[in-house]
């Protein structure tokens, strides 16, 4: 009897470790099963357009904007018959398209003959801008300024060929009182190569908006209209609080795991359907959080309001880019079609200059009005819960996180080191772009501005 019932009990905890051990194969099966659309929907988008949009070798954005994590195992296949890439990785698989004037768009919850449908209503600028001067135009004058130009090739020599300030540039600018000061590439890249903004693209956002405004289509402060916010507290929500980050609406910005921003991107069809779904966490107008969603938001508030696709799709060429000699610009778009103004707009180094000239130029570009009068210190304005760290979809220095630089440098900032810095008091534009992942290769932003700095006299 002893024996039987000692029998017993080891068959049990056999049973048990059974059943722990198949629980854990289940859930760890469950969670790899739920990464498996961001492990392939990533490299899927991103070498698509960095395929068909920038031109780049499928090996060398491989080596190295793809080589990490789980992403770097992942198996993608080019077709340049149809201008897609398929990336696969266990069972998982994706696959994004290319269509002219859209970009590249990841396949989710729509079918690619019925995107492939759907074409972009290219409208031309009226006129060639390697036959005009700048900044409309590709003509650069032999014009100086009281800036070191030997000093700034220096720096220059330091940050592309050198890695003095950390990180791996791709291509940088600057231009000091509107004037290129300084240009240079890493081989593979030249002036005509369009690079992904990453977040750079929520600035692009406050633009467009503000052009809304001017045209009298928008008030930001008034509450949004979205039907589906009218039965609770969410029908408070205005543009403002969207656009300063301070909505209140449930989110989480990580990107190392499944998070509310990775699952927007590459699981979602609709991202600003996905955000606006969302309950509240917090009162409106309350907190600040990074928050990539609710740019998504005001993007889709932005077609609601223009009602006709073939004008909202026209609205960024013609009202932005068009005007501030930016026509080869590309804003992708989702799968719903909309423009995704947290994360996706391609140009060029020379491009994203021009777009820094704007806002030095209070809102005006090659004599003409873009953005309402104040509006670009409403941009600069501190959202009451950030710390004097963010306005209005642009990032502020009123906290003096970068202590080299004069507390009214404000920028655009992108993920893996995409930036656009403003310093109105010194008449300075310094873009860089590039690839420089965290932790240990992070570019010493400060650094490399302070030293810019000290080349003006």
């Amino acid at each position: 009897m002893k024996r039987t019932s000692g029998n017993r009990i080891i068959r049990r905890i056999l049973w048990s470790l059974v059943i722990v051990i198949f629980s854990g194969l289940a859930y760890g099966a469950y969670y790899i099963n739920s990464l498996l659309p961001i492990i392939t929907g990533y490299p899927a988008k991103f070498l698509c357009s960095a395929v068909f949009v920038s031109n780049r070798e499928q090996a060398e954005v491989e080596a190295m904007d793809l080589n990490f994590s789980f992403i770097k195992h992942v198996k993608s296949v080019v077709d340049v018959s149809d201008s897609s890439v398929t990336s696969s990785f266990l069972w998982g698989k994706s696959k994004a398209i290319y269509r002219k004037g859209f970009g590249a768009t990841l396949l989710r919850g729509v079918e690619e003959a019925e995107l492939r449908k759907v074409k972009f209503p290219v409208l031309p600028p009226a006129y060639n801008q390697d036959t005009i001067n700048w900044p409309l135009g590709n003509i650069l004058a032999d014009t100086t300024t009281s800036i070191n130009k030997g000093m700034l090739s220096e720096i220059t020599e330091n940050l592309m060929d050198d890695d003095v300030y950390n990180g791996h540039a791709f291509a940088f600018v600057v231009l000091h009182k509107g004037i290129p000061a300084a240009e240079a590439y890493q081989p593979e890249f030249n002036a005509k190569t369009r690079f992904l903004s990453w977040s750079m693209a929520k600035s692009f956002t406050n633009t467009l908006a503000g052009i809304m405004a001017k045209d009298g289509k928008w008030d930001i402060n008034q509450p949004v209209n979205l039907p589906e916010w009218q039965n609770d507290d969410r029908k408070g929500i205005t543009i403002n609080n969207l656009m300063q980050m301070q909505s209140g609406l449930h989110w989480n910005e990580d990107y190392g795991n499944r998070s509310d921003v990775t699952v927007m991107l590459y699981c979602e069809n609709d991202f600003a359907r996905f955000t606006y779904d969302q309950p509240l966490d917090y009162p409106i107008g309350t907190h600040w959080y990074y928050s990539s969603g609710t740019v998504n938001v005001i993007n889709y508030l932005m077609r609601k309001t223009i009602g006709n696709d073939t004008d909202y799709y026209r609205f960024a060429q013609t009202r932005l880019f068009n005007k501030t000699g930016m026509p080869n610009t590309v804003f992708e778009v989702d799968a719903s079609g909309t423009q995704v103004g947290s994360s996706y707009v391609y140009a060029t180094a020379r491009d994203y200059a021009r777009y820094g000239l704007l806002y030095l130029q209070d809102g005006f570009f090659n004599g003409e009005r873009i953005l309402p009068e104040g509006w670009v210190n409403y941009t600069t304005t501190p959202a009451s819960d950030s710390k004097g760290e963010y306005g209005s979809l642009f990032w502020l220095n009123r906290d003096k996180k970068y202590d080299a630089v004069p507390e009214d440098m404000y920028s655009c900032n992108g993920h893996d080191g995409q930036q656009i810095f403003m310093i109105p008091s010194k008449e300075l534009v310094v873009v860089i772009l590039g690839y420089s992942p965290k932790p240990d290769r992070v570019m010493d932003f400060n650094k490399l501005l302070g030293d810019i700095l000290s080349t003006i006299k």
